[in-house]
């Protein structure tokens, strides 16, 4: 987390034209205090909205300046009281979703292979047409911001809306016919439209560090995708769009910032003060549920940022901003625990999906529940692609549904001939060539089918018959051992024959293997992840920790508390310490929409063992100075933290 402001809000303001006396009651000075008060340290402020409007005095395109606004200058006027009281400013401007020009160039819409613009319906509510980045548009957004750069000293610029929909308009049709590609093909399109986003990116980053080469840029795609990898070098820094109640739910984010951390570059956790989304005016996101999400990006080495919108008349919420103060002011006296720190881990999560997940965008099962299965047990993890280096991991996980590509599998086989280790899942050893020493062979025969828990996966479990809740893919074992078989049920549940409300019960009779080991990998043929995200059996849990035990030994953190918390070390080389930070927070489905966060845990007198690569000298909590003791018990060293409410941190200088 280097380079980069902890305690930053996002400020929207996509305000109708049918709106009127836009900026009447705005003060400069007042609004600037305010985020003072707040202990905000930069905020992003907007030149145009999603409405297609202007806020500042372009000489390039006066026609577009809001027709209601009362302030001549009102990106200029909160620029300029900002960075008086030393508060960063870039600034934002809108990418695929102007209303103002979708309603002006239709032509330049992106266009479905049914000829239908993609977006909202003509006689629907919103602003969300999607505009081309392969038509004319790309010059407006590029001379807009240019614009910006010239006019104002802004601290980078924020690109918003870049999504990646296949487009069949007649200017992507063009270039696709013109470089030999046919449009008429799906996974054409798809690829073409990723061609044209980095394409872009590359061309407006070019066009704005022409400007001002050290100018920060961050467009903003909403997901962090595997696909950013290749596209990172047009990034200052990433901004992980995710408001737990908007839709993005409480896994969204730290699965991409355990990705995203792995990109070189610093990034954000980006929430809102909004009790649901954006532009959900007056009201305001329960504290604890505001702590959570801004504490839990410093755990995961990630700065802060709070989504807000300004009332059309530009007047801040002071309710918002105290609620904003009452967490900034806590990240205040924390971020000198977290400047230049990094993320220690000893696990990689390859990504089965490369994050597309469904078709909504949003995250698959596997990778969920994978990523909810290591947290709960306290594992430190990063989530990789296939293109990063699995030297630095101890271990590398495969979960159910990962595709390799051919030079990713030979890379993994050389990886555990140096002593790597390796646990996979279902189909992830699918359409390689590489030999794992075993092979996979068919679908399994039954489902549900069942498995008896045995050394050394045994741990913490009753030696009796598992349900193993979803259909396997059975392998040939031709090197290594089975350490688990599986028990056949009496039959399939059909019309034909079937037993009670659910699946036939196990015969308590021995089939096919269930777990496999060669040397340093281990092999499970059913979809655990995805059934532990689908219906959470604490039995998965248990056989993927005893199989890390297996292949790792100890864990290197690891503690006596609850399950829900999430814990997370990091490193800050220069001070020669660890930071240790235990988050407990109690999360609820208790709306039908989303999950609530009203209540911090108060946990006490939590013990935490951890075998570190630096021995630990000295530990106390931070911010407040606490001494804990130091044991060493059976080779690990044990701290016992005294209280823990809500977010602890402990330094552990080495």
């Amino acid at each position: 987390m280097k380079d980069i402001r902890l305690r930053q809000i996002h400020l929207d303001f996509h305000t109708s034209e049918s709106i009127p006396d836009i900026g009447m009651d705005f003060d400069s000075d007042r609004f600037a205090d305010t985020l003072l008060a707040a202990h905000v340290d930069s905020i992003t402020c907007f030149t145009r909205g999603h409405h297609g409007w202007l806020y500042y005095p372009s000489k390039r395109f006066p026609e577009r300046i809001h027709p209601h606004l009362k302030c001549e200058d009102l990106f200029g006027d909160q620029l300029r009281a900002c960075k008086k009281r030393g508060i960063n400013v870039p600034a934002y401007l809108p990418i695929q979703w102007d209303h103002l020009v979708a309603t002006q160039h239709p032509e330049w819409l992106v266009t479905d292979e049914h000829g239908k613009p993609v977006g909202n319906e003509p006689y629907e509510a919103g602003f969300y047409r999607q505009l081309c980045l392969n038509t004319p548009y790309r010059e407006f957004v590029i001379e807009q911001a240019v614009e910006v750069m010239e006019m104002y000293p802004v601290d980078g610029i924020f690109l918003d809306i870049i999504n990646v929909k296949e487009c069949s308009c007649r200017y992507c049709k063009a270039s696709m016919v013109e470089s030999g590609l046919d449009p008429a093909d799906k996974e054409v399109r798809k690829s073409h439209m990723l061609s044209v986003i980095s394409e872009f990116t590359e061309v407006v980053s070019a066009a704005l560090r022409a400007v001002r080469p050290d100018i920060k840029i961050y467009y903003n795609h909403a997901h962090v995708r595997t696909t950013h990898r290749d596209i990172i070098d047009g990034f200052t820094h990433l901004e992980l769009e995710s408001l737990p109640s908007g839709g993005w739910g409480y896994m969204d984010f730290p699965i991409t910032a355990r990705y995203a951390r792995t990109l070189g570059v610093p990034i954000l956790g980006m929430t809102g003060k909004f009790h649901t989304s954006w532009g959900d005016f007056q009201s305001l996101r329960n504290q604890p549920a505001l702590e959570y999400e801004c504490f839990r990006s410093l755990a995961l080495d990630a700065g802060c940022s709070i989504g807000d919108q300004l009332h059309p008349y530009g007047r801040l919420d002071p309710a918002a901003y105290r609620l904003i103060g009452n967490v900034y002011k806590s990240v205040e006296e924390k971020e000198s625990w977290c400047f230049g720190s990094e993320p220690v881990v000893e696990i990689a999560v390859v990504s089965p999906d490369g994050f597309w997940g469904d078709n909504t965008g949003y995250f698959s099962a596997e990778i969920e529940g994978i990523s909810r299965l290591l947290t709960e047990s306290g594992q430190q993890f990063d989530v990789i692609d296939q293109g990063e280096e699995l030297s630095k991991y101890r271990l590398i996980m495969l979960p159910d549904l990962v595709e390799q590509t051919p030079e990713f599998a030979e890379r993994l086989k050389e990886y555990l001939k140096r002593g790597g280790k390796v646990i996979s899942s279902y189909r992830s050893l699918h359409d390689t060539v590489q030999d794992w020493g075993f092979t996979p062979s068919c679908r399994a025969p039954y489902s549900p089918d069942f498995i008896v828990p045995a050394a050394p996966l045994s741990e913490g479990l009753e030696p009796v018959e598992y349900v193993m809740y979803e259909r396997a893919e059975c392998v040939e074992v031709r090197e290594g051992e089975v350490l688990l078989n599986v028990h056949e049920p009496f039959f399939n549940r059909t019309w034909e024959h079937f037993c009670s409300h659910q699946h036939a019960p196990s015969t308590f009779e021995g089939g096919y293997p269930a777990v496999v080991q060669n040397g340093g990998h281990i092999h499970f043929i059913h979809p655990i992840f995805h059934t532990y995200a689908q219906k959470h059996p604490k039995w998965y849990k248990t056989l993927v920790v005893n199989a890390i035990h297996q292949l790792l030994g100890e864990q290197m953190v690891s503690h006596d508390g609850p399950s829900s918390i999430l814990m997370t070390i990091n490193r800050q080389k220069s001070e020669r310490r660890y930071i240790l930070h235990t988050l407990g927070y109690i999360c609820e489905r208790s709306a039908r929409e989303f999950d609530i966060i009203e209540e911090a845990m108060q946990l006490f007198d939590t013990e935490v063992s951890f075998s570190l690569e630096e021995k630990v000298v000295s530990a106390r909590v931070v911010p407040e100075g606490t001494p804990l003791a130091i044991a060493e018990v059976n080779g690990r060293q044990v701290i016992r933290i005294p209280e823990i409410h809500g977010h602890s941190m402990v330094e552990l200088n080495y």
